[in-house]
């Protein structure tokens, strides 16, 4: 890490608006009725295959929030029909665009304790959003952000289910802020979400005047580290992924020579061959080492 450990809380940034919906705590699940995401947690207890970590555990904020001494914690929002999206916070002053494409934040010579943040992102109406953008940044185990490079820095999609992971430490304190990690969320062509996840039982979470308990992660041990767990709603309907068996956006608009090349900008629709396969953009984007369409069918769906 090159940069000092800031000593100032992080200051307002150009994120989206206020959140005026209810406020923490505001709400049952009796209130709500019977949501689309009680009946999605309903499946997991049947056992309907859902993203699972490498350890097998369901690793979603769906599962009941405990705090390490058993306390029942407020849940994160319910994407019930007319429910208010995850709310907003402060970008801070750390923040870098460009980040690169990566959902491992660690790297073997890493201090700290180990951390796996995975979950779902869905419409309001309770669809799950596939090829949603989250950039996520945060400290340092000494609390120190890098401004320099790209530590602790790293964007990625959800894939066709709308599920994401990220692999990186809980990150240390700095004066004025509790534990917590910052995200952007962005479902194609729609508002950036920013806002800011924390974690549960922190002594700190009662004096942070940005903690919002409504962005607390389901946190719990995992051997030597630990899997924390949360699911976004994003003030957008859902949308239905296209299927295996719809038909092509036609015409359909190939790229010059039809294969698929690194720092090239597609649109949805466009045709490409790769490795001996066909493949459709599902949505616009500009193409990157990484990205091939064989790893992210989010990005590109394969036709032959």
């Amino acid at each position: 890490m090159t940069s000092d450990a800031p000593t100032t809380p992080d200051e307002p940034g150009t994120g989206p608006g206020p959140h005026t919906g209810p406020g923490p705590g505001t709400g049952t699940t009796a209130d709500r009725g019977i949501s689309r995401k009680t009946l999605l947690r309903a499946a997991v207890a049947a056992g309907t295959a859902v993203p699972l970590l490498a350890t097998g555990s369901i690793a979603l904020a769906r599962d009941a929030a405990r705090s390490a001494t058993g306390e029942t914690l407020p849940p994160t929002p319910f994407c019930d029909d007319g429910d208010d999206p995850t709310p907003d916070q402060m970008e801070g002053p750390y923040f870098k665009p460009n980040s690169p494409p990566r959902t491992n934040l660690v790297t073997p010579g890493t201090a700290g304790t180990r951390l796996t943040v995975s979950g779902y992102v869905f419409g309001r109406n309770c669809v799950p959003l596939p090829g949603v953008l989250l950039d996520f940044w945060q400290a340092d185990n000494a609390g120190a952000y890098d401004m320099a490079g790209y530590a602790f820095r790293g964007h990625q999609f959800t894939d066709a289910t709308g599920a994401f992971s990220l692999r990186t430490i809980v990150p240390g304190l700095y004066p004025g802020r509790t534990r917590h990690i910052h995200v952007k969320a962005q479902a194609p062509g729609e508002p950036v979400l920013t806002t800011q996840l924390y974690f549960p039982g922190e002594p700190r979470n009662s004096t942070d005047a940005l903690f919002d308990p409504a962005l607390l992660m389901n946190v719990r041990g995992a051997g030597g580290g630990k899997e924390g767990s949360f699911d976004f709603v994003l003030n957008v309907d859902g949308y239905p992924g296209p299927g295996p068996t719809d038909p092509p956006t036609d015409p359909p608009t190939d790229p010059p020579g039809g294969t698929w090349a690194a720092g090239r900008s597609y649109a949805a629709g466009d045709g490409v061959t790769y490795g001996g396969g066909s493949y459709r953009c599902l949505q616009a984007h500009t193409s990157m080492a990484g990205w091939e369409p064989p790893n992210v069918p989010a990005l590109w769906r394969r036709e032959s």
